[in-house]
């Protein structure tokens, strides 16, 4: 049985990889569970200083799996709530690690995958990634990732990119501040993460760590208020009509009701 998430150690550095390229890394309740136990994991191994998320195959990652999402349809709002809190606890986990964590993104990042990125510390990317806050499309909202992605790209460009699920480029995502720069091709990419890794190996993991934490504490909006607000958003759009409805509707491969004929 091949393993959803690949985690290899090459000295201080830890590198986990998504590994669903059969659907883009697109996230299930096991890869949700999976993600977050390795990084409050690695929080811990005093040995890692460093970890770079990556994905294989075409894409970074794609968002929700469809027959994850499949089972949201019928869920009560609590039942759908409790699924929220998963993913919570997931970009938690990421975005409170005290390690340095670069995102490899070698493809498109979409849905959760786009708040996967936004929960890094740093967002490197290929000219010919594609991202995109979808969750409109769907007759939802981007719930969850909310409170890790208007710090980085601010409520107007929200405003914009969550209300209308365009897809958008490399440059535009690192225009509103997504992703910290992009790069023309893989193997630029990956020397430039080579020199941010050996940066951050002449640094003391402990002032790292603090940096982070001090960083998280003065810049915190009350993350705990921000993601319970985000949870009930969420669990009350799944739930909605037009939300189970928009689901249906995609899982079925047709128009949404909203859509014109």
């Amino acid at each position: 049985r091949i393993a959803m998430l690949e985690i290899e150690f090459n000295g201080p550095v830890a590198r986990v990889v998504l590994n669903r390229p059969d659907v883009h890394n697109a996230f299930n309740d096991v890869l949700v569970e999976r993600i977050t136990g390795v990084f409050e994991d690695l929080a811990d191994r005093r040995e890692v200083r460093a970890v770079v998320l990556a994905g294989n195959g075409k894409s970074f990652c794609a968002g929700g799996d469809l027959n994850w999402m499949r089972q949201t349809v019928g869920l009560s709002f609590e039942e759908n709530r409790s699924g929220a809190a998963t993913i919570s606890r997931m970009l938690r986990a990421v975005a409170a690690c005290p390690k340095l964590v670069i995102a490899r993104v070698h493809g498109p990042a979409l849905g959760g995958g786009a708040g996967l990125v936004a929960a890094v510390d740093i967002a490197l990317a290929v000219k010919s990634a594609v991202f995109g806050f979808t969750e409109v499309r769907l007759g939802v909202v981007a719930g969850v990732i909310s409170p890790f992605v208007l710090p980085r790209i601010g409520a107007g460009h929200a405003r914009e990119y969550f209300t209308t699920g365009e897809k958008f480029s490399a440059d535009t995502a690192h225009r509103i501040g997504l992703v910290h720069s992009v790069y023309p091709d893989l193997e630029s990419l990956d020397t430039a993460i080579d020199s941010k890794l050996g940066q951050v190996l002449e640094a003391s993991p402990s002032a790292v760590a603090a940096t982070k934490a001090l960083i998280a504490e003065i810049s915190s909006r009350d993350m705990d208020s921000a993601t319970d607000c985000a949870e009930r958003a969420l669990a009350r759009a799944r739930s909605s009509e037009e939300g189970q409805a928009g689901m249906k509707s995609f899982l079925e491969g047709r128009k949404p009701p909203w859509m014109m004929p």
